[in-house]
Order: structure tokens, then sequence, then C-alpha cells
């Protein structure tokens, strides 16, 4: 009988280790059909060009707009159970969609504190010359029209979230579980950007030993950056979150503390910048409970061990 249980034990660790290499090189395959979408173009223009952007834009929306069929055929090869529909899984469905939505983007602008209060005192605009603007149709038809914008506040964060969280974290979370797929899932995406190296060399835009510390500086920051995104969508299960807060970041960029320090009213931003980090790690888990959002959340329902991520 023992020796029965030990049979049936083997073969599930058996079957539990070649779920997680074939999601694993699921996932390599699917970032390399991503980054490798940018390439299919040949030009000698540079990535801001507009026409460059535009060609990249047809490839990776064909690339995105394809990737649903990786986790389609992930999960007809593994046969693992699911009990949402694809597009629940994707992070696509309408329970829980208004928290969705403010939550996770208040979360992260609560983050950006500082930031924000040192772009609001150099701002020559007052708060409600800077409403005008944004209700203006005016306004929004020169964002429409740059291409560069198009890219950063778009179609980048919608592609990368819909590629690297939503199609990647539903077949790392059976193998791996939520805690550790949330880590795991930031790799593919920080090596990704690894793709600018190739630019930045191409078009000899710094030092080999400064492209070199800016591709280490990137992987950092998006690896990072891609695990709390990731976290936000394993607590919410929408993908709507993790893209505005995406868009939100590519807008804010990385936080200039530098600038910070040398500022007349340094006090008052480093105040608000370390008050900010207290309040969204107080927040953290408050703001993106899964009750607001409907409990379990859809790729939660796809692991075999309970987390507390998908349930508190």
């Amino acid at each position: 009988m023992a020796e029965e249980e030990g049979i049936v034990t083997e073969q599930m660790e058996e079957a539990s280790g070649g779920l997680c290499w074939l999601s694993v090189l699921s996932c390599l395959l699917l970032a390399c059909c991503y980054v490798g979408s940018l390439y299919v173009w040949r030009s000698d223009l540079p990535r801001d060009h507009p026409a460059v952007i535009k060609r990249r834009f047809t490839s990776v929306l064909i690339v995105s707009g394809l990737s649903p069929l990786f986790v389609w055929a992930w999960r007809e090869f593994t046969a693992v159970k699911t009990v949402s529909p694809l597009l629940a899984l994707l992070g696509i469905r309408l329970e829980g969609f208004i928290p969705a939505i403010v939550l996770p983007l208040l979360l992260t602008m609560v983050l950006f504190l500082g930031p924000l209060m040192q772009l609001s005192m150099d701002s020559p605009w007052s708060f409600t010359d800077g409403v005008r603007v944004v209700l203006d149709p005016c306004f929004w038809t020169l964002c429409l029209s740059d291409m560069r914008w198009l890219r950063n506040q778009v179609v980048a964060p919608l592609t990368e979230e819909l590629v690297f969280r939503a199609c990647m974290l539903p077949m790392l979370v059976p193998c791996a579980g939520p805690s550790t797929a949330i880590f795991t899932c930031p790799l593919f995406f920080g090596v990704a950007h690894f793709h600018h190296v190739i630019e930045l060399l191409r078009f000899r835009q710094g030092t080999l030993s400064g492209i070199f510390f800016s591709a280490v500086f990137q992987f950092s920051y998006t690896a990072v950056f891609g695990a709390y995104t990731a976290f936000i969508f394993i607590r919410t299960g929408h993908l709507i979150g993790p893209v505005l807060c995406h868009s939100f970041c590519n807008y804010m960029g990385f936080p200039a503390i530098s600038t910070a320090l040398e500022h007349p009213q340094r006090l008052a931003i480093l105040s608000s910048y370390l008050m900010g980090v207290l309040l969204f790690f107080m927040l953290l888990f408050p703001l993106t409970s899964p009750s607001y959002y409907g409990v379990p959340t859809p790729v939660c329902s796809l692991t075999s061990s309970p987390s507390s991520l998908c349930f508190s």
C-alpha cells in the first residue's frame, strides 16, 4: 500500500514538473514572439521615428491579438481544469470592473505622491487650468496624433499587460502558485526590455559601460514594476487595472529624486515621497482586496493550494 502511494506521489510530481516546464517554455516563446515582432521591419531609422512606431504598432498588435491562443493551446494541451472562461482568465470581465478602474490607479498615485507634489509645484498651470486642458478636445486630438504618446500611453501598456500579465500568469499559477508566479512573471518582462540595448548599440547612443548600466537598471526597474502589476492582476482578476497603472507610470517616469534633493521646497517634497511610500504599503492589501472584485478571482481558481493573496 505504501509502495503504491509512493508511486502515485512520484507520478504527480513528474506531472507537475512537466506542467511547469511547459508553462515556462510557453511564456518564453510568447515573450520572444512579442519582442521579435518589433524587429520584423528592417529600417535604419531610430525607434522614436513615427514610421517605425506605426510599423511596430501593426506587428505588436497582431501578436498581442493572437496571444490568447497561447493560453488556449496551453490549456488544451495540459488539460488543466478551468472554472472560468478564457476571457475571464485573461482579466476581461464585468464583475468588479469599476473598482478595478479606480482603486489600483489610486494606489499607484499614492505611491507617486512625492513626484506628483513636485510636478504640481513646478507646473506653471493652476489646478483649474489643468482641468480645462484635460477637458479640451484639442488636447486629446494632439495626443492621439502623437505616435510616441500613443505608444507610451496606450499601445505599450495595453499590449504588454495583455501578453506579460494576462496571458502568462494563468499559465504560471497552476504550477508555481500565485506568490511565486508574481515574482517569476516579471523576469520575462524584464528580459524582454533588453532589446533596447540593441538599438542603443546600433545608433551608438552612449558608451558601452553606460549602455550596460542602463540595461541593468531598466531590467531591475521593469522587473519590480512587473511584480507590482502581476500582484494587482492576481488580486483583482482584471486587466484594466494593470493597464492604467502602466500608462500612469509611463507618463510619470522614474522619480527624479536627485532633482527633489536640490529643489527649493525639498523638505515638503521629500516628506511627500516618504508619506507616499508609507501610505502605499498601508493601503496595498486593503485597496486590492479580492472582496471588491469577486472572490476568488479567475486566475486564483487555477491554483490547487489556497493562497492568502486570493482571499484577503
